[in-house]
């Protein structure tokens, strides 16, 4: 396949690299390509910087404190070891040093055992929300457990007082679908339906309408100010 003249394939497998959504042998492909392409990498550095946002969505996780009593013990019985004792001999020093790396390793691997039910509260699905000119002005995330779409701002034009944005799904057939409106400042927290994944709608959009949306169920009657893929985790 030659993607380097193909800018709307380029785009979307930079967006799906970054993302991490790129896997197996489709992801090594484009590694190849990367190697060989310069403007590639940046439109791989574009997403990146574009998706940096997302993580301050991932809130801290504090370990329990039981993760913390393990790592206790599990270097507790080392600290009664005399110093000398250590660098007594040099096959005894690498053999300690070989066990407490297997030891350190055993207690990350519990850490991550216990946070695995973590997992289940991250984002589904994620859009990246971009005027015409690849500026981010939303990020979009959805939660498919918990049925919830969760819309932070990252850069925003300022918005007439008498003007509303309005969320959007594009699906594949049909008419657009109204998500809800969209705070120019707080973003917004909107109810995900069930039947708004990418499976079935590939693209969000935002319009800006009047006060208080579209009065078009159907469609907006708005410009369309910023838009995006609708992607999988």
């Amino acid at each position: 396949m030659n993607i380097r003249h193909n800018a709307a394939l380029r785009e979307k497998l930079a967006g799906e690299y970054a993302l991490g959504t790129l896997r197996g042998g489709a992801r090594r492909r484009f590694e190849s390509w990367l190697l060989e392409d310069a403007a590639l990498r940046r439109a791989v550095a574009e997403w990146q910087d574009r998706l940096a946002p997302l993580a301050e969505l991932t809130p801290p996780v504090e370990p329990p404190p039981r993760v913390w009593r393990a790592i206790e013990a599990g270097i507790a019985p080392t600290s009664s070891l005399r110093r000398t004792s250590i660098w007594h001999g040099s096959l005894n020093f690498w053999r300690w040093l070989g066990a407490g790396a297997t030891a350190v390793a055993g207690l990350l691997l519990a850490i991550l055992l216990i946070r695995q039910p973590d997992i289940e509260a991250a984002p589904s699905y994620v859009a990246v929300l971009g005027d015409d000119k690849a500026q981010t002005a939303f990020i979009v995330t959805g939660d498919s457990r918990r049925r919830q779409l969760s819309v932070k701002v990252v850069t925003l034009s300022s918005i007439p007082a008498d003007r509303s944005l309005q969320l959007w799904a594009l699906p594949k057939e049909g008419s657009p679908r109204s998500l809800g409106l969209l705070d120019p400042v707080g973003g917004a927290s909107l109810p995900l339906p069930q039947d708004v994944s990418p499976q079935s709608v590939p693209a969000l959009a935002v319009s800006l309408e009047p006060s208080g949306g579209s009065p078009n169920p159907n469609a907006p009657t708005g410009p369309v100010l910023y838009k995006g893929a609708w992607l999988p985790i």
